[in-house]
């Protein structure tokens, strides 16, 4: 076997020994099996090298840039004065992250997750930005598309048994209709 797949074979075998996927004395087995019976400081895996390892920090990383692009999308919302181009920019960021959210429903939870969520901030942040833009001074209209947006993340949690969404559209709900009960 050649050394490159001798050493990817190795450190997966180291990383299972540190994290105890299999037992030790299976882990040096396969070691020395590995190594050709040559001792341990010749050929050494390297855990941080492992292909599962180096999967999860690829996916945290990605999974991380969505959340982060629809905070930068809010303050492009609420700071630029082009706003039918941003809100423009926001729509279709939250449309690709929706699709994006369906296409890893299945395949990879962490990053459905933060397409959701990402998907959540930016169409909120496009009906505010309609919202104070269109209807400047109106605070009845304000009010009608925050519960709208709650009332879409309730039904969308209890729908697809999302309790985070279930949560926020009531905790919502109950906040934004207490505000407008007081300041009426």
């Amino acid at each position: 076997m050649s050394n490159p797949k001798k050493q990817i074979i190795m450190n997966e075998i180291t990383f299972w020994k540190q994290n105890k996927m299999l037992p030790e004395h299976y882990c040096d087995f396969l070691m020395s099996l590995y190594s050709e019976g040559n001792h341990q400081e010749e050929i050494e895996g390297k855990s941080k090298n492992a292909v599962i390892n180096v999967e999860r920090r690829k996916n945290r990383n990605l999974s991380m840039f969505f959340p982060i692009s629809a905070f930068v999308i809010l303050l492009l919302l609420f700071t630029m004065q082009l706003e039918w181009v941003v809100i423009a920019v926001a729509a279709v960021f939250a449309t690709g992250c929706l699709i994006g959210a369906i296409y890893f429903a299945k395949r990879n939870h962490l990053m459905a997750v933060m397409l959701q969520l990402a998907t959540a901030l930016a169409i909120l942040g496009v009906t505010l930005k309609v919202s104070t833009t269109y209807f400047a001074g109106n605070n009845e209209m304000l009010y009608i598309i925050l519960i709208v947006n709650c009332l879409f993340w309730l039904l969308s949690g209890v729908m697809l048994k999302i309790i985070y969404f279930t949560i926020s559209g009531v905790l919502g709900l109950i906040a934004i209709i207490s505000a407008w009960i007081y300041f009426l």
